[in-house]
């Protein structure tokens, strides 16, 4: 959604990375409150049903040892974020840890896509015109790569 709305005004691209980080920190309190509080009802069943019992018991020792690290570094990449809020929750994960590792992700990868966007711009709107269909296609693969990736590695 920033592209296009940054694309269309370059004035506002470092204001729209403020307000996406900061949506994005308060959206992972969401995730992880989820995970911390209904791993028993709904998430045990998630897990039950697609016999991730093992995975579970795998992510957690990582957790415990990389928490901050893996929330920094996936809140970089095209794995849904709200997974790792999620995890996080239940992993109990520090919430001050959580956080921190949360703001420095999620400001760092809108603050580094609203640059781009701001100082590409007059190049990117014309190409991003032009190859809509293709950055819709590559930007779909991304996502289901990020939920490929989040299958194998904790399966």
């Amino acid at each position: 959604m920033m592209i296009p709305m940054i694309l269309a005004h370059r004035a506002i691209a470092f204001r729209l990375a403020i307000y996406a980080s900061i949506s994005s920190v308060l959206g992972g309190f969401l995730g992880y409150y989820i995970g911390y509080s209904l791993f028993e009802t709904v998430g045990q069943w998630i897990v039950e049903t697609y016999h991730m019992q093992d995975a579970l018991v795998k992510f957690q020792d990582d957790f415990s040892k990389y928490g901050f690290w893996i929330i920094a570094l996936k809140g970089l990449t095209p794995i849904p974020f709200k997974l790792v809020t999620i995890a996080s929750g239940i992993a109990r994960f520090d919430l001050v840890q959580f956080t921190i590792a949360a703001t420095i992700a999620r400001t760092f990868r809108f603050t580094l896509l609203s640059s781009l966007l701001w100082w590409l711009g007059p190049i990117a709107k014309p190409l991003l015109e032009k190859h809509m269909k293709w950055v819709m296609v590559l930007t779909m693969l991304g996502i289901v790569l990020g939920f490929v990736i989040v299958k194998y590695i904790y399966h």
